[in-house]
């Protein structure tokens, strides 16, 4: 599968402009690069597919959009949810690709890209034994985590998501890793199916409050701690602890998961989120 974006497709048509017959490119949005060449219909990888200059030049012209090539037929990443009505596509970065919700990045691009972001989250939760991932999206965290893990749950409400993670190269772990179990459903619903005490970490890294105010709940915080094996760790992603949004919602969800019975909660301001102690 090769999938492509502007970052891909510039320095082709670049290259075109110098009269240059061959040129060096990624297939798979950065993890890899293969020679292809150049000729006056377009370019032609080393599978044999071939992109025309009118489809380079559509996929230039489409910054936060990742597109598939399928023999000749370029198409975009993109699906649309029969379960939140929301719109889902691949956005590229100059690194790992995020997923855009209703036009929203599920990453944070600012400053960082999804790949250090992940970075950033697993090395506050310290994964290992047995750990539940209640936020799926593209995959990364679940990825990331199985490689310290014995076991990874990764819950995910939306299929129309999984869809568009089938698409992303840098997703490709997560239907590969025999430690990794994919689950769709509301998380807050699936931790009610677990027996007590069954994860030595949690990772949770919900959307925002106000598309999914039960993940933020006193009761769901319960659950997360009725499920989490003595001396556990929960890391709780939030947003930016210093800005006045997130430092209000991050004094709610202390408050909340010491309620929860959590014996200690620490702010990580660089992981943007909490870690919680049971």
């Amino acid at each position: 599968m090769i999938v492509l974006s502007h970052f891909q497709v510039n320095p082709l048509l670049e290259a075109r402009k110098r009269g240059d017959s061959s040129a060096t490119t990624s297939p798979d949005l950065a993890l890899s690069t293969v020679e292809v060449t150049l000729d006056a219909d377009g370019v032609r990888f080393p599978d044999e597919s071939r992109l025309s200059w009118a489809d380079a030049a559509e996929i230039s012209d489409q910054e936060v959009a990742c597109f598939r090539l399928d023999g000749d037929t370029i198409r975009k990443i993109q699906a649309f949810s029969d379960v939140t009505n929301r719109h889902c596509s691949l956005m590229p970065t100059s690194s790992a690709p995020t997923i855009l919700i209703a036009g929203f990045p599920m990453h944070r691009i600012k400053g960082t890209n999804p790949y250090h972001d992940t970075l950033t989250k697993i090395k506050a939760a310290a994964p290992q034994g047995r750990v539940l991932d209640t936020s799926m999206g593209l995959g990364y965290t679940a990825i990331q985590a199985a490689k310290t893990a014995d076991s990874v749950i990764t819950v995910e409400l939306d299929p129309a998501v999984v869809e568009v993670a089938r698409h992303n190269p840098w997703s490709r772990e997560l239907f590969e890793d025999s430690k990794i179990e994919r689950r769709i459903g509301d998380s807050f619903d699936e931790v009610a199916t677990f027996a007590p005490e069954t994860f030595n970490r949690i990772i949770h890294d919900p959307p925002t409050m106000q598309l999914a105010g039960d993940l933020y709940s006193g009761e769901f915080y319960r659950e997360l701690y009725r499920i989490l094996k003595p001396n556990g760790r929960l890391f709780h992603y939030i947003g930016d602890l210093e800005s006045p949004f997130g430092a209000r919602i991050a004094k709610g969800v202390v408050e909340r998961l010491g309620k929860a019975g959590f014996r200690t909660v620490t702010r990580r301001t660089e992981a943007f989120g909490v870690v919680a102690v049971k």
